[in-house]
Formats: C-alpha cells, structure tokens, sequence
C-alpha cells in the first residue's frame, strides 16, 4: 500500500484564492465546489496560504455580529501552509490528516507550485480501492 502515491488520487483541478478575494466569494466557492479550504496562490500560482471553511466561518460570524462584510481572503489566510508533495505515500499522508487533525491537503510540487488537492475522501477512496484488490487475490 506503500506504493499509492498522492498524485494518482489527488483533484488537480482544485479551487484557487488570491489574497484580494472576497471571503464571501471565498465561500460561494467553497460551497459550490464541496471542499473544506483551498489554497491561496500568488500570481505565478505559488501557494502563499491556506484559505479553510472554518477560517471563513470564523469571518462570517464575526462579520454578521458587526453587520460587515469587507475581508479579503489575505487577511484571514493560514500562512503556515501544511502541505503534500505529489510523490508521497497515501497511507503516510492519511497518517498526518489524522495526527495533525485536518481535512486535507494542497499538494504542491518542490518549487512550491500548485498541483492540486487531497482530501480525506480521496484517500479514504486509495485505501479502500487497495484494500478490495487484495481480498480479490486472497479469494
């Protein structure tokens, strides 16, 4: 299983944020696109941040206590960026959204470009697609 690397399940046509966005357009894109973040690329589409549904939700709420709705996606961004390189393992890369308690993943190459997206969906779709062909062979 070691073998199941993250380009071979990744979403490479994920949702992207600029710094300017407006978070309720942030949002709109999240909702339509049923991911729980995304990352916040430059113009070159290097990954400078992670834009999450609860940051925005934090906002939101925030934003309707004060009857405002003027942020942008820069300033509520994760610029501690936890991401996967393309090459890595499925189970490894389940082991840190476990450990590291969140719902997915940029997946950028060593450059820090934007390749695409795994969530916990996807992997749990690698895992089980490995699992099912081993117990075909066992049967």
């Amino acid at each position: 299983m070691e073998s199941l690397k993250v380009k071979e399940y990744m979403q490479t046509h994920p949702v992207l944020f600029h710094i300017d966005m407006p978070v309720a357009e942030a949002v709109e894109m999240l909702i339509h696109h049923r991911q729980s973040g995304g990352a916040v690329v430059d113009d070159n589409k290097k990954v400078i941040g992670f834009l999450s549904e609860q940051d925005c939700l934090n906002k939101m709420i925030e934003s309707s206590y004060y009857r405002e709705q003027v942020a942008k996606v820069g300033e509520i961004m994760q610029t501690n960026v936890k991401s996967v390189k393309p090459y890595d393992s499925i189970v490894e890369t389940a082991q840190r959204i476990v450990s590291e308690c969140v719902l997915s993943f940029p997946v950028i190459d060593d450059d820090g470009l934007l390749l695409g997206y795994i969530n916990r969906t996807h992997i749990l779709k690698a895992i089980d697609l490995q699992l099912h062909d081993g117990y075909r062979v066992h049967d």
